[in-house]
C-alpha cells in the first residue's frame, strides 16, 4: 500500500479539502484510464484507425477543409480561411487535428504554410470506410418501425 502525504494545497489559497478532493479525482481518473486502456485492446487495428479518422472528420469545418484540399491539384499555399467560411483563429486547430491523424500533410505553422491531402492515408481511410459501411447484412428496412 502506498502512503500519500499532503504537505500543502495544490494551488495557492486552496483549502486543504479541495486539494485532497483533486488528488482523489486524479487517482480515480488514472484508474479509469488504465481500465479503458485494457478494454481498447479488444478492438482491431482497423476499428481503432477508422475511429481516429471518424473523430477527425467529425466537425463540419474539417470536412470543408478536406473537401477543399481534395480538389487541389497540388499543395495549397496560403491562408485557407480566405477560401472557406472558417474563422482564422480556428483554422490552425482544425489543420492540426487533421494532420495528427495523417489525413493531411505539410507545414501548418507560419511562416511556412502549405498543406495537401496525404494520399496514402486518404486511400486507407476511403477503403476502411467503404469496407465498414458496405458490411451491413441487414436487408430489412422496416423491422424497427
Amino acid at each position: 500500500m502506498q502512503a500519500i502525504y499532503i504537505l500543502a494545497p495544490i494551488r495557492k489559497n486552496m483549502p486543504y479539502y479541495l486539494a485532497i478532493k483533486n488528488i482523489v479525482r486524479t487517482f480515480a481518473n488514472n484508474k479509469e484510464e488504465r481500465r479503458i486502456g485494457v478494454k481498447e485492446k479488444h478492438y482491431t487495428t482497423e476499428q481503432e484507425q477508422i475511429a481516429r479518422f471518424a473523430k477527425a472528420m467529425g466537425h463540419p469545418a474539417r470536412m470543408a477543409i478536406l473537401a477543399f484540399l481534395a480538389k487541389q491539384e497540388s499543395c495549397f499555399f496560403g491562408d485557407i480561411h480566405e477560401e472557406l467560411p472558417i474563422a482564422k483563429a480556428t483554422v490552425s486547430q482544425h489543420l492540426k487535428e487533421l494532420k495528427e491523424v495523417g489525413l493531411i500533410q505539410g507545414e501548418i505553422e507560419t511562416p511556412k504554410v502549405r498543406y495537401c491531402i496525404n494520399r496514402e492515408n486518404w486511400e486507407l481511410a476511403r477503403k476502411l470506410f467503404a469496407a465498414f459501411l458496405g458490411d451491413c447484412k441487414c436487408k430489412s428496412t422496416s423491422c424497427c418501425e
